[in-house]
């Protein structure tokens, strides 16, 4: 499977992905963020339940903490 990850190409050889395990293979755990697919927000609490297709595109977007 291939998915577009802020423009840059990524394989993956798993059939079946959801976002919970994507995080998991991109070591996003514990960090905080924000997933785009196709121009879709995708809400964390949903991650295990969404499932990613060939040639989607995410863009994931960091926290970034500060005063």
């Amino acid at each position: 499977m291939k998915i577009s990850i802020n423009g840059k190409m990524q394989s993956f050889d798993k059939e079946v992905l959801t976002f919970e395990t994507l995080i998991k293979e991109i070591n996003l755990e514990g960090r905080r963020f924000a997933i785009e697919r196709n121009g879709e927000i995708i809400p964390k609490s949903q991650f295990n339940k969404y499932t990613l297709n060939d040639g989607d595109k995410l863009e994931i977007i960091g926290a970034v903490g500060g005063g």
